[in-house]
């Protein structure tokens, strides 16, 4: 099983090409496979993109600027799958396809979807219509379509049916299959193993991330407030998921946080993290 890291961690550290030349070797030393590339952080991205991703506590960094397929190459890292938005697949289909191909990977990941309306049914199903016809322009290329959940595919379109269930029966599984964030799952209050073993042999990637608190002890309230943390510290059933993951024929796990790191440094965060992962995978 491939053992990975988003590279949405690592845009604070990865402003220059030594800066991303040490931290891709900390990467490789800590026993990962390789990376999960977004395409809006190996291009130039607007100063929209820019903006939204730090407010949501993800920095992008300026990694645009960099020569990724040379850094990879000379720390001997692969690329497990390339991240993108829907709507540019839908318009630039056939270069990102060469793309990913061109960093040696077969899978390309929706991101995710921004404003969109995940409780109306007929939303859904035209979003897996769209996600049925990428995907098969992405096959004709030799290239794997993976859907990757948030919390919002918990909403419900209709009693007792939710928009992951539209998705799942909706698309096409010689189409469409998932990367599997088993953190915003748990967060959203559902239970994930339960949703791993819904996905079965679809869900080829695993979003893995533990979830729990910083703080030693109450203030003011005994109420914690909950975030990522490195895996094995916090309160997730990690090992229950990965044992449910392995028994769905899962190809990869990758590692991501965008905040609340150990000692604010993500490279120290993924190292803890990989020392967990070691004995497991």
């Amino acid at each position: 099983m491939k053992k990975g890291v988003q590279q949405i961690m690592l845009g604070t550290v990865t402003s220059t090409e030594k800066k991303a030349l040490e931290t891709l070797k900390a990467v490789k030393r800590s026993g990962y496979d390789g990376l999960e590339l977004n395409r809006f952080m190996i291009h130039e991205s607007s100063l929209m993109v820019r903006l939204l991703t730090r407010a949501a506590g993800m920095p992008t960094g300026r990694g645009g600027k960099l020569d990724w397929h040379g850094l990879l190459k000379e720390t001997g890292l692969e690329v497990i799958s390339l991240h993108v938005d829907l709507g540019s697949l839908e318009r630039e289909g056939e270069v990102i396809a060469r793309e990913a191909e061109s960093f040696g990977t077969d899978k390309v990941v929706i991101t995710g979807m921004y404003r969109f309306d995940y409780g109306s049914e007929e939303a859904v199903e035209d979003l897996a219509l769209r996600l049925n016809r990428a995907g098969e322009r992405l096959k004709e290329a030799g290239i794997s379509l993976l859907y990757h959940n948030h919390n919002a595919e918990l909403t419900q379109v209709r009693p007792g049916v939710r928009a992951m269930d539209l998705l799942l029966s909706e698309t096409d599984p010689e189409l469409v299959n998932f990367e599997f964030d088993s953190y915003w799952f748990t967060e959203g209050g559902a239970d994930a193993k339960m949703w791993m073993k819904k996905l079965g042999s679809r869900m080829k990637l695993w979003h893995v991330t533990d979830r729990g608190s910083r703080l030693s002890g109450p203030a003011m309230t005994p109420i914690l407030k909950s975030d990522s943390v490195e895996l094995g510290t916090g309160n997730m059933d990690l090992e229950g998921l990965l044992e449910t993951g392995k028994a769905c024929g899962l190809e990869g796990v990758v590692l991501e946080s965008h905040k609340n790191w150990i000692k604010k440094d993500p490279v120290k965060s993924l190292e803890m993290s990989a020392l967990w992962l070691k004995e497991r995978c």
